[in-house]
């Protein structure tokens, strides 16, 4: 009997997930409603309150399961060599891939911008290390360095995205490296 109850759980939060993903392709969060969420996942208000408390509470819910499994997913590898970071972009490149829907969704202009921040915070001790190393950067303004080396980043992902991943993974990351490591 629990174990019905933990799969119809994960049901209906997957589709929840679902749905608030599919409106989030047309429209920002503040324009979104519970009632429109729940009527695309054909589930009632009430089981939507048990499970969050607003739209925006289920947008952060999708949101650090996508960081937590990108932090698990890039800490599997081992990038502390300058050689390495090249792998390291691919990989977060990669894994963007594996996740396409919504990583595209989440970083449109719909999408909330704290889970653009978000992946920006992640990807900085993995990817900012080497860049700072190579360029002898003054520790007074690596904080502001290190932003703009990763949202340019970021923002090479969201027009990659954009126009269907029409480049591989690996021509990508050597592109962002390649602005990343010039001196």
């Amino acid at each position: 009997m629990n174990k019905k109850l933990d799969r119809r759980k994960k049901y209906t939060r997957m589709v929840l997930k679902d749905s608030l993903i599919d409106l989030l392709k047309t429209k920002p969060i503040t324009a979104i409603t519970v009632k429109e969420i729940c009527g695309l996942a054909d589930i009632n208000r009430s089981t939507f309150y048990t499970h969050y408390s607003d739209q925006f509470d289920l947008l952060e819910q999708i949101e650090e399961e996508l960081i937590t499994d990108l932090n698990i997913y890039l800490n599997q590898y081992n990038f502390e060599q300058e050689e390495e970071a090249l792998q390291m972009t691919e990989k977060l490149l990669e894994y963007v891939v594996s996740k396409q829907e919504i990583c595209q969704t989440l970083l449109n202009e719909n999408g909330d911008h704290s889970f653009e921040r978000r992946v920006m915070d992640v990807a900085r001790p993995f990817l900012i290390q080497n860049w700072m190393d190579n360029n002898e950067v003054d520790p007074d303004i690596s904080d502001y360095a290190s932003t703009f080396v990763i949202s340019g980043g970021i923002y090479v992902i969201k027009h990659w995205l954009a126009n269907g991943m029409d480049k591989s993974p690996k021509q990508i990351a050597e592109l962002i490296n390649s602005f990343r490591f010039r001196e």
